[in-house]
């Protein structure tokens, strides 16, 4: 399969209002780059880190049926390698997750469309011979569109401004939703949990694959849950006359918006700024409480004034 980019679809994508929204908060997280101060840099650093965390806990999840919780996903990514009085088989999908992961943060340098074939490997994903040579054949051919795209007009490519984040926005939906086409089918048109299950493993490399190529494009990463990893493919596969772009882009974009405010708070976040609000916070509750404590105490008229 080849991937043609319509411009015109992408184009009206970029302009769906829940897009447009998810472009404010994308712009407003990329016009703090270049980071230059430490505390920032640092906050950011722990960003990825949870990111990274979230997503392998996410595939694990899908990829065992079970129920993986944060501490799981943290002590792998920690270094460990069993947990006790916990399953193998999760601690297993955690490590495969962590190894796809790390397989797949080369692709924004080299652009080479084989490391999401050795995602999928790594996770156990069954694409057939057809199907990976189809998904090679697709991110190379995507890859040259949006090289030119970048030299016809390179203010896209880097641009913080809104209309332009929700071009590149759209246009990382666009080769989403046509790599999901080709890697799920109709694998999820019966419903049936089963079925979707099956298709949400099999998409996993290329969610891996599309933050990468949000990087490369310069908009932030995002993170998908289990459950909206499969909310995902059940909108997709309801969507009206067959506009799964448009279905798509409009089930990612608030969860987007949701993922880069969470990201530019973390980087803004300040410890002693943290603490000063929750103290005021604090004073505030204990005023309030006092007064709602002595609110039925009513003043005595004739009661004799006091100097202190």
């Amino acid at each position: 399969m080849t991937i043609e980019l319509n411009r015109e679809a992408i184009a009206q994508v970029a302009a769906l209002p829940a897009v447009t929204e998810a472009a404010e908060a994308g712009s407003a997280l990329i016009s703090l780059w270049p980071l230059t101060e430490a505390m920032q840099m640092d906050n950011d650093a722990k960003y990825a880190e949870n990111l990274q965390v979230r997503v392998t806990r996410a595939f694990a999840r899908i990829l065992t049926g079970e129920d993986v919780t944060v501490p799981d996903a943290e002590f792998v990514y920690e270094g460990a390698d069993e947990i006790p009085g916990r399953p193998q088989s999760i601690v297993d999908a955690l490590l495969a997750a962590n190894d796809a992961y790390d397989t797949m943060a080369d692709y924004a340098e080299s652009g080479d469309a084989r490391l999401i074939v050795e995602a999928a490997d790594v996770l156990g994903i069954d694409w057939d011979s057809a199907t990976a040579e189809s998904v090679r054949e697709a991110v190379a051919a995507m890859e040259a569109q949006v090289e030119a795209d970048a030299e016809a007009d390179g203010r896209l490519a880097t641009s913080a401004k809104p209309a332009d984040v929700a071009v590149r926005f759209a246009t990382a939906l666009a080769v989403c939703d046509a790599l999901l086409g080709e890697v799920s089918g109709d694998a999820v048109a019966d419903g049936s949990a089963d079925s979707v299950a099956n298709a949400a493993a099999k998409i996993l490399p290329i969610l891996l694959y599309v933050n990468e190529l949000r990087e490369q494009c310069s908009v932030p990463r995002i993170c998908l849950t289990d459950e909206q990893i499969l909310g995902l493919l059940n909108a997709r596969a309801k969507a009206a006359d067959a506009d799964t772009l448009t279905a798509i882009a409009e089930y990612i974009a608030p969860l987007a918006v949701a993922e880069w405010n969470k990201h530019r708070e973390d980087v803004l976040w300040n410890p002693d700024e943290a603490k000063r609000q929750a103290k005021e916070e604090d004073e505030k509750r204990n005023k309030e409480a006092l007064a709602a404590k002595f609110a039925h105490v009513k003043d005595d008229p004739g009661k004799e004034t006091v100097e202190l």
